[in-house]
């Protein structure tokens, strides 16, 4: 089982929790439907693309609403603690939630009783509760953008919010010398998928691929992007394909697909998204050689 995790914004999503099929425009998992634009519906969008075109089962999805009162992450977090045991997912991405620290230190605990430990994926509050727990080194993949990784290399902050000044205001240039300061404080996952112009790919504090092309600076600004991302190496992990491939592709099939989409201001991230199954027919066997990569 694939498991995708997060909070949606819309406060009328009770607690959802089965397998995601897309209906036109919304996805819909246990009769219910909810976005599939942007943050946690555009991650989960991505993975099932990527899950449809490869005749794979299709991900569950544990999801509820949450405008930021921690409702919903309180009931997403209970939930996945009392039944991970049964669950016992091969794959579990952590997306958008609160960071709440002591929610996930009782998750991991429970995760310790599962037959065989899940590949543990996480971003965005997910990610921020991993780190503020001293967690990160219990996952095994980190999909942070430019300014999270800034936060992961911040010894002081247990939250984005809190990154140190100096920190912040670091350009692109910095981010090879913020991914070793991560893993030296303890604070990434095995691996780093770094987004960003150019997206990095780090093993243990060592960078091993970089990906930069095709270039398609207008894909940078449409909300969503990052979180497709996610989604692609989540799916891609729990098709068979190596942590540090599945990275690699998640990168190349985003940026292929982007170009296809020629996107504008006006392009939703779901315009993009369509673009996946095709790229993955007719790329597949190519992006298993990684394309346009430049290997450090």
């Amino acid at each position: 089982m694939l498991l995708l995790f997060g909070s949606v914004p819309d406060p009328s999503l009770p607690l959802t929790m089965g397998a995601v099929q897309r209906d036109g425009d919304v996805l819909v998992a246990e009769g219910r439907s909810f976005s599939r634009t942007q943050g946690t519906g555009a991650m989960i969008s991505a993975a099932l693309a990527v899950t449809t075109s490869l005749g794979l089962d299709p991900p569950y999805v544990l999801v509820a609403g949450d405008i930021g009162d921690g409702k919903g992450t309180k009931a997403l977090f209970q939930y996945l603690t009392q039944n991970i045991v049964i669950l016992s997912p091969q794959v579990l991405t952590l997306h958008y939630c609160l960071p709440i620290m002591g929610l996930l230190k009782k998750l991991c605990e429970a995760i310790g009783g599962c037959p065989q430990r899940p590949i543990l994926i996480a971003d965005a509050g997910g990610m921020y509760a991993a780190k503020g727990a001293g967690l990160a080194q219990e996952f095994d993949i980190f999909t942070p953008d430019t300014c999270e990784i800034a936060f992961l290399a911040d010894p002081q902050a247990t939250h984005p919010a809190y990154i140190s000044h100096h920190l912040l205001a670091s350009d692109a240039s910095a981010v090879p010398e913020q991914i070793k300061t991560a893993f030296q404080l303890n604070s990434a996952a095995k691996l780093l998928l770094v987004k960003g112009k150019t997206d990095y790919v780090a093993i243990d504090g060592q960078i091993v691929a970089t990906i930069d092309q095709p270039n398609v600076p207008t894909l940078e600004p449409i909300g969503g992007t990052g979180d497709t991302i996610t989604g692609l190496v989540s799916a891609l992990v729990y098709a068979g394909i190596s942590h540090k491939e599945a990275a690699v592709m998640a990168c190349q099939i985003n940026r292929i697909a982007g170009q296809i989409a020629q996107p504008t201001p006006a392009t939703k991230v779901r315009q993009v998204v369509d673009q996946f199954p095709m790229v993955l027919a007719q790329y597949y066997s190519q992006l298993t050689q990684p394309l346009a990569v430049q290997h450090i």
